[in-house]
């Protein structure tokens, strides 16, 4: 089968990401949110973003202008009957998911793949959730997704080649890199990353150096585009506690029990850039 049209359930910045790379690369798009006017913000999101790319040259007005015109904002779940292919990208909570799935198995055609863009939660426990545990399959992009050249292609033990292989040519046609992976949390990138991130919190909190020397540090010495405290402020704290705690319910690694300053910082909502302070301010 062939992917031709997608669904995109959840209102963050993924959901609207996901979808303009689709849209973009000649797919029909049904942009789902529970509220229609947070639907029509995804949209109008989506947008600007393309604005952007026509007044910087990357992408002429006709092709920006076709891009949204593939692209359905709706509030009703029901629109996504006819897709191809189904991602979700909500909250990282598993009863939610599994509760979504178990809707989206009642709703979606015959041979329709529903996939998550979980970044770290187990695939198998959503598939499962359904009567179509071969059509389900984690698709992981990558935050900004338009930018993101990768896409992390999960294989929970259920998953059948074929809805394997539909997934990574889609990815393919979307202009990304898909790499396979096994559905363990944190699947490659996660798993690597995040005993990074929670060890320079540690630093951090154990005065070893001072945050901008940390991030100048990193960037400085490993030709990293971002230091790991800003790039915790990008992702998101709450976000990178949740993969943190997930890693560590699984693995029980001490490099995955995340630093008690992240959680200090969780409970009083300093949350990075979503919020406006995290470790760097940015109210001003």
């Amino acid at each position: 089968m062939t992917i031709k049209r997608v669904g995109i359930l959840g209102s963050g910045i993924m959901g609207s990401g996901i979808a303009e790379v689709a849209a973009k690369t000649g797919h029909e798009v049904v942009l789902r949110s529970r509220k229609q006017e947070t639907a029509d913000a995804m949209v109008a999101s989506l947008t600007k973003s393309l604005t952007k790319q026509v007044e910087r040259g990357k992408l002429s007005q006709e092709d920006a202008d076709a891009a949204l015109a593939r692209v359905t904002a709706t509030d009703h779940i029901g629109a996504v009957a006819d897709c191809d292919l189904v991602i979700e990208s909500v909250v990282e909570d598993m009863d939610v998911k599994k509760a979504l799935f178990a809707e989206l198995d009642g709703i979606c055609k015959d041979g329709a793949i529903i996939a998550t863009n979980t970044s770290t939660l187990s695939v198998i426990d959503m598939a499962v959730a359904t009567q179509r545990p071969d059509r389900v399959v984690g698709v992981h992009f990558f935050n900004p997704a338009p930018m993101m050249s990768l896409v992390e292609i999960v294989r929970p033990l259920t998953a059948s080649d074929e809805t394997v292989a539909e997934v990574t040519a889609f990815a393919s046609a979307c202009g990304k890199d898909p790499v396979e992976v096994k559905d363990r949390a944190g699947f490659i990138v996660n798993a690597l990353l995040f005993p990074y991130l929670n060890n320079a919190v540690r630093m951090l909190e154990n005065g070893t150096a001072n945050r901008d020397d940390i991030d100048t540090a990193m960037k400085g010495g490993c030709n990293f585009p971002m230091g790991p405290l800003a790039l915790l402020d990008l992702v998101g704290l709450d976000t990178s506690l949740s993969i943190l705690d997930a890693l560590y319910d699984e693995f029980r690694d001490p490099n995955y029990a995340a630093v008690p300053a992240l959680r200090r910082m969780v409970t009083a909502g300093q949350l990075g850039r979503k919020s406006g302070v995290g470790f760097y301010d940015y109210r001003k």
